[in-house]
């Protein structure tokens, strides 16, 4: 028999995809909120406290992105928007606005689950307050302390804006980051809307840190929208 497992929000008006998402979870151990309107969603995180919510963009009261809006003003409980909407714009509007994840309509069962373990692993860190003063995944080490960058032990010498972009990226690993948020985090608001500085400094980045730049086994492509540091903790299939 499975475990009982963290409690899951799911947003959704759809009722076969509710179906589909309630059989996925509670076979896995999920325990499983539905609500199918936006506001009733808004109740039922902030009364029932979810570790991760599932969210429908296209809600009959609500925008997804609106539901994402008023959720960040007073939670940081990850978000996984679920949608049909395929457009880039959609994708980066619904991160920008806060979410975490975002998974096309439709998707595989074992690439939601992966996003949830994703999603739970980072919550929990940050509960347990955990901030180790190092990362290290396969033969790349990074000491926050020393502000040191390790390949197969051997030093790699990066300028100040790649490690900032680097600690940046594995801060959110396994999450898409957008372009935006990568700016404004590493150059500044001013600098929100240079998307070429970014593109040539992961050029760099990959460079100097994977085996085949060509083929990138941590800095991940998020066409159009940004990137995602893979830290090999779950394996997610990624758009190259």
């Amino acid at each position: 028999m499975t475990a009982e497992k963290d409690l899951i929000l799911l947003i959704e008006d759809e009722p076969q995809m509710r179906r589909f998402l309630r059989v996925t979870l509670q076979s896995q151990g999920y325990r499983l909120i539905e609500a199918e309107t936006g506001e009733d969603g808004l109740v039922q995180a902030a009364g029932r406290q979810p570790a991760v919510i599932l969210l429908d963009l296209g809600l009959p009261d609500l925008d997804g992105l609106e539901v994402t809006e008023k959720l960040r003003e007073w939670s940081t409980t990850p978000i996984i928007v679920i949608s049909a909407r395929e457009q880039e714009r959609d994708k980066v509007r619904a991160l920008d606005a806060g979410a975490d994840d975002y998974l096309t309509k439709p998707f595989g069962a074992d690439e939601l689950l992966a996003r949830i373990r994703v999603s739970l692993r980072h919550r929990a860190r940050q509960e347990a307050g955990q901030e180790e003063p190092w990362f290290q995944v396969g033969e790349l080490r990074v000491d926050f302390t020393r502000r040191q960058v390790l390949l197969a032990g051997e030093e790699v010498h990066l300028t100040p804006i790649e490690y900032r972009l680097l600690i940046t990226l594995i801060r959110y690993a396994d999450r898409v980051v957008t372009h935006n948020q990568l700016l404004r985090e590493v150059w500044g608001p001013r600098q929100a809307n240079q998307v070429q500085y970014l593109r040539v400094y992961m050029a760099q980045l990959r460079q100097k840190l994977e085996a085949d730049p060509a083929r990138p086994r941590f800095f991940i492509n998020e066409p159009g929208i940004g990137y995602r540091f893979k830290s090999g903790a779950e394996e997610i299939a990624d758009p190259k």
